[in-house]
């Protein structure tokens, strides 16, 4: 009976190590609300992070073991890419959109340019699967991981089984993924009072509120909606927005709120990448009339800007670059791990 004892309490602490969730892995800033991601069905934990971060850095995860995560999501460029409008995947095949950043995303509710993914532990699927990005199937993925020591040593270390299956594979890249968060640039710096801004910058800062912040909504700088600015449609790519996810007409044109956060790093910019600086987005929602039929109400009222005054909206908007985020240790390339394999 004691034995029978003792392997019990031993099973139950070794559980309790491997599902602890550690939430010194992850802090909500002051000021900022609740994140909507539920931790309670993925609690973090260092080893399963860990394991996440290899796999996003791994090109196993695609059919020919040449793309991975990494390679359209830059840590130095805020997890995108920079290098051209569209992301690029297996085959040099080109995609669709360009890449959205990722971080904060424990505050996001739907994932993608449209919202064709409404949670973040299955998110990475979408690339996976996708004929242009990955070209892959997770089973396969599975079939990989399984056949290889490293992972299976690092799925054990991660979830106390050495058994690779595809929900662990996503919701170790998630949890990695979650730790993704931008909290630290001058602005949070200027919030939090540790610095001021120059007279240039709150200038900026006051057009902002004035003119941006209905949708670029503070602390994260998007309010997770999906608004039409009156872009033109592409004639090439015919990329018609959330429309093709909901079916629905009002929907049409349609894309998410991009964060502002890190903008300086996050080039091109718009969906399809069709600006490569922000000088010209500002010239974008400046200057002329954006109300046609399908423009979102909030950019109904025509936003007027002198030279100086877009200059000065420029200057805030570098306030919000978070230089300690993006050179993070913590979330660059896994060279212990995946080149001593």
């Amino acid at each position: 009976m004691k034995l029978k004892i003792a392997v019990y309490l031993f099973l139950m602490l070794a559980f309790c190590a491997f599902s602890f969730h550690d939430t010194r892995l992850f802090e909500k800033p002051a000021g900022w609300p609740a994140p909507t991601y539920n931790f309670t069905n993925n609690p973090l934990n260092s080893e399963k992070i860990l394991l996440g971060r290899a796999l996003f850095y791994d090109p196993i995860l695609s059919r020919d073991n040449t793309i991975s995560c990494a390679s359209c999501h830059s840590q130095y460029n805020s997890f995108t890419h920079v290098d051209h409008d569209l992301s690029h995947g297996i085959d040099d095949r080109i995609g669709k959109r360009n890449s959205p950043v990722l971080l904060n995303l424990a505050w996001q509710k739907s994932f993608m340019w449209d919202g064709a993914v409404n949670h973040l532990d299955v998110q990475a699927l979408a690339p996976i699967h996708n004929k242009l990005e990955m070209d892959e199937d997770i089973s396969n993925v599975v079939k990989k991981l399984n056949a290889s020591e490293l992972y299976r040593g690092l799925f054990y270390s991660a979830f106390g089984d050495s058994a690779v299956t595809g929900e662990k594979t996503l919701k170790a890249i998630s949890q990695f993924m979650l730790t993704l968060v931008s909290a630290n640039s001058k602005y949070d710096k200027v919030m939090n009072r540790e610095l001021e801004f120059s007279s240039q910058e709150a200038n900026g800062y006051k057009l902002f509120q004035e003119n941006c912040a209905s949708c670029h909504t503070e602390p994260l700088f998007t309010n997770n909606e999906f608004r039409s600015n009156s872009l033109a449609i592409d004639t090439t790519l015919n990329d018609y927005g959330r429309v093709v996810v909901s079916g629905l007409p009002k929907d049409s044109f349609l894309f998410k709120v991009p964060t502002l956060r890190n903008i300086e790093f996050s080039f091109p910019y718009m969906h399809d990448g069709r600006y490569k600086t922000l000088s010209e987005v500002i010239n974008h929602y400046t200057g002329r009339d954006l109300g046609t039929s399908n423009t979102s109400l909030e950019l109904s009222e025509q936003i007027i800007l002198s030279s100086k005054q877009k200059v000065d909206l420029l200057a805030f908007l570098l306030t919000l670059t978070d230089k300690e985020f993006l050179f993070n240790s913590d979330f660059s390339f896994p060279r212990e791990i995946l080149l001593s394999n």
